[in-house]
């Protein structure tokens, strides 16, 4: 299978003052459509800029990123922005809802970039809503809601456009653990019932447990790439 992804002699390096420093080091790498990638490392490691590449948020000094055909690299700001409307899903560390708008509108509101009427968002919005099981929540501001609350809002904005792709930024930094559970067990379910590419950055090891594939990045370099292996669930005895 052709993968979804596609790096290729990857390099960023940030000029600061006088000195060279070398965020990504001629990273090559392949990611499969559907596959659960964490690209874990301590701070330094290259594991953010790795995101900002991918995203298109940063321009590599040299390489390509190519995701779904595209090379995101040598895309226009127009074009990227376009990519990312209909072809990219985030879920962020601090949530990024706004505070002005409900729930629903929160999770309506990459819809209505895309022009989709009203009513058909609101109805795509509640199916999301309900689907993190908050649909006693949809007229709620952020500023009414816990914090796992809003990540749940977050994921369900992230999902609703049924993009290929979505890219998780530290997606329970700011959650307690129990919590922590509950979103990695929802982010990964969607992703995995819909046949989606998600990629998950994270510094917690224990996060990393929850993808199919685990890359460690150590000073800009891919220092290990290991396959997990999930337990099946049994299937229930007929009753």
């Amino acid at each position: 299978m052709e993968p979804i992804i596609k790096i290729r002699n990857l390099r960023k390096v940030y000029r600061i003052g006088s000195e060279r420093v070398v965020a990504l080091d001629n990273i090559d790498l392949d990611i499969a459509a559907g596959e659960i990638c964490c690209i874990l490392g301590t701070s330094g490691s290259g594991k953010s800029t790795l995101l900002n590449m991918l995203a298109g948020l940063e321009r590599p000094t040299r390489g390509s990123v190519e995701i779904l055909g595209t090379d995101i690299a040598r895309a226009s700001e127009k074009q990227l922005a376009r990519f990312r409307r209909e072809k990219i899903g985030f879920i962020f560390q601090s949530y990024n809802l706004l505070g002005s708008l409900n729930a629903l509108e929160n999770v309506a509101l990459p819809l209505t970039f895309r022009r989709v009427p009203r009513r058909k968002r609101e109805l795509a919005a509640k199916k999301m809503l309900k689907a993190v099981g908050l649909s006693k929540h949809i007229r709620h501001r952020p500023n009414q809601m816990s914090g796992g609350q809003q990540q749940r809002v977050g994921i369900a904005r992230a999902y609703v456009t049924e993009p290929p792709v979505v890219f998780a930024d530290e997606p329970t930094g700011n959650l307690d653990s129990k919590t922590t559970v509950e979103v990695m067990e929802m982010i990964t379910a969607i992703a995995r019932e819909r046949k989606q590419t998600l990629i998950i950055v994270t510094h917690d090891r224990e996060i990393a447990d929850y993808a199919d594939r685990i890359l460690f990045l150590l000073d800009g370099r891919i220092e290990s790439d290991t396959r997990v292996e999930h337990p099946q669930t049994p299937p229930a005895e007929p009753a």
